[in-house]
C-alpha cells in the first residue's frame, strides 16, 4: 500500500505557467503519471506531450485524472481548488502561497463533509518513492523506497529530514508536507493517522513548527492510537512572541503555539524529541535500533 499517491495516480496540473510546467517535467522524469494540464486559454495544445485542458472537469472526462497539483497565483488559487473538487478530483495538493486567509476560510467550509483531500496550501505535496509517484515540488533524487514516513510542515526540512534517513539507510514509504498557512486542508494529525495506518510504514517523523496547536493535536493522537516509533522536531523554538517566523501560520500567540510546549506534549505521548534539526536522522535510527526494527 501508499499513502495518497502510488501507481494509480493520474494527475493534472492546474496552471501550467513556468514552474508548474517545470514541475511538471520534473514529476514525469521521477515516474509519475501525467495524464494532462490546465489553462484556460490554452485549451486543446500540449506541453511537454500532455494535452492542455479548458477546464477541469473535461480533464477529468477525457483522461480518468484522479489528483491535481495547483501552482496557480494566489488570487485564483482558491477557485482552482474548488474547481478541481466540483470535477470530482479525490486528491488535490495545493502548492500556490500566499493565498488570502478569507478565502482559504470558503475553501475550507466548501470543502466540509466531502471527501476531498486538500494538502496544502504553501506545501511541498506528496511523495512516495516506492512507486516514484511525485505530486510536488519535493526533489526526487534524494528520496529512498523505505519503511519511514515523514509528515511536516516546512517543505524544505521535508528535503532535510529526508536526506539524512536516506543517508542513515533509511528508506521513506510516504512524505507529506502539509503546509505552513494558517488554514490548511488536511492536518498533521490527519496526516500522521494515514502513516499510521498504512502497513508500508513502519516509523514516523513528524516536523513542526511554532504557532496554532496542530502539533498538541497529533500529540494526543499518537499517544491513543500509535504504536509505531515517532521522531519529532519543533522548529522556531528561538523565536519571539507575536513574531511571524517563514510561514504565515508559524506566530506564538499563546501557550499553546510556543515550542516547548509542543515538545512536552509530543514527548508525553512516547514520541522522540530531538532539538537538533540535524540528529532527526540519526534519532529515528538510534530509536529503530532500540526496538529491534533496523
Amino acid at each position: 500500500m501508499a499513502v495518497l499517491v502510488d501507481q494509480n495516480t493520474r494527475l493534472i496540473v492546474q496552471g501550467i505557467g513556468t514552474e508548474g510546467a517545470n514541475h511538471m517535467r520534473r514529476s514525469i522524469a521521477y515516474g509519475t503519471n501525467v495524464v494532462g494540464a490546465i489553462h484556460p486559454r490554452r485549451g486543446g495544445e500540449q506541453q511537454d506531450g500532455v494535452p492542455i485542458f479548458t477546464t477541469v472537469d473535461q480533464a477529468v472526462r477525457e483522461t480518468g485524472a484522479n489528483v491535481s497539483i495547483i501552482f496557480v497565483p494566489a488570487p485564483g488559487a482558491a477557485d482552482a481548488i474548488l474547481e478541481a473538487a466540483s470535477a470530482g478530483i479525490p486528491l488535490i495538493v495545493c502548492i500556490t502561497e500566499g493565498i488570502p486567509v478569507l478565502d482559504m476560510v470558503k475553501v475550507k467550509a466548501a470543502l466540509a463533509g466531502t471527501s476531498t483531500i486538500l494538502i496544502g496550501p504553501n506545501c511541498p505535496g506528496v511523495i512516495t518513492p516506492r512507486t516514484l509517484t511525485r505530486v510536488g515540488i519535493m526533489p526526487g533524487d534524494i528520496f529512498t523506497p523505505g519503511k519511514v514516513g515523514v509528515v511536516s510542515r516546512s517543505g524544505t526540512l521535508v528535503y532535510e529530514v529526508v536526506a539524512q534517513l536516506t543517508a542513515a539507510g533509511l528508506g521513506q514509504s510516504t512524505c507529506i508536507g502539509v503546509g505552513g498557512d494558517p488554514i490548511i486542508g488536511t492536518r498533521q494529525v490527519e496526516a500522521v493517522r494515514m502513516l499510521n495506518e498504512d502497513p508500508d510504514t513502519e516509523a514516523i517523523v513528524l516536523v513542526g513548527e511554532i504557532g496554532g496547536s496542530a502539533e498538541q493535536d497529533a500529540a494526543a493522537y499518537i499517544r491513543d492510537h500509535v504504536k509505531k516509533p515517532v521522531v519529532a522536531f519543533i522548529a522556531g523554538a528561538t523565536a519571539p512572541p507575536g513574531r511571524r517566523m517563514g510561514h504565515a501560520g508559524a506566530i506564538i500567540s499563546g501557550e499553546a503555539g510556543k515550542a516547548e510546549n509542543k515538545k512536552e506534549a509530543l514527548r508525553a505521548a512516547g514520541a522522540a524529541v530531538t532539538d537538533n534539526p540535524a540528529e532527526i536522522g540519526s534519532t529515528m535510527l538510534r530509536v529503530l535500533k532500540e526496538r529491534g526494527l533496523a
